[in-house]
């Protein structure tokens, strides 16, 4: 049985070990030192204007540009104030609908004329989800909370408890609202994105 020699393997452990301690300190110097220069000079990559964005930038209105979004809204705030009159297109007078209908025309985007059409138009959308542009329903009638009678638009997103939108209101004519009020809470049926 062959006894290795104990005096040399300990020496041999402390040259290991002074080399390991050293080539430690020299790492962690070096890595500190990188991580200080990183934090004092942030670098800034140039994105070429041909490549996409690959960020977490969030656009107002996905899978469209934002110019005709905002002709339609610019539209139908240029229709403030203007009186409630059923059926009405006009500046003479204009019902939820035809509101919405003709803002669109303005933008050559093509939105049914009646409530009942323009809700099965585009795909559904979450309240906490909503975007300009995109439509807002409600069953103005307490007598049958299911069935969609008035319709708006959203306009501005200005946090997640304060989303305004446009309509054709009946006492008030075209005025623009936050929908997280209660009243239009309780009556908020669904809202979907057209384009």
């Amino acid at each position: 049985m062959i006894v290795p020699n104990i005096k040399i393997l300990r020496s041999n452990y402390g040259y290991l070990a002074a080399i390991l301690s050293i080539s430690l300190l020299t790492a962690c110097a070096s890595n500190k030192k990188v991580a200080e220069n990183r934090r004092s000079k942030p670098t800034y990559h140039k994105r070429e204007r041909s490549q996409p964005r690959t960020d977490n930038y969030r656009s107002n209105v996905p899978n469209a540009t934002t110019a005709p979004v905002e002709k339609v809204i610019a539209t139908a705030r240029s229709f403030t104030g203007v009186p409630y009159r059923w059926g009405g297109t006009t500046r003479a007078g204009m019902d939820c609908s035809g509101l919405l209908m003709t803002c669109f025309q303005a933008a050559d985007l093509n939105l049914p004329r009646t409530t009942s059409e323009q809700v099965k138009v585009g795909k559904g959308v979450r309240l906490y989800d909503l975007q300009p542009g995109d439509l807002v329903f409600f069953a103005a009638k307490k007598s049958n909370p299911n069935k969609v009678t008035h319709v708006g638009m959203v306009t501005e997103v200005r946090d997640k408890h304060d989303v305004r939108f446009i309509h054709a209101s009946t006492k008030l004519g075209v005025v623009e609202n936050n929908i997280y009020t209660d009243y239009y809470r309780r009556i908020f049926i669904k809202a979907r994105r057209p384009f």
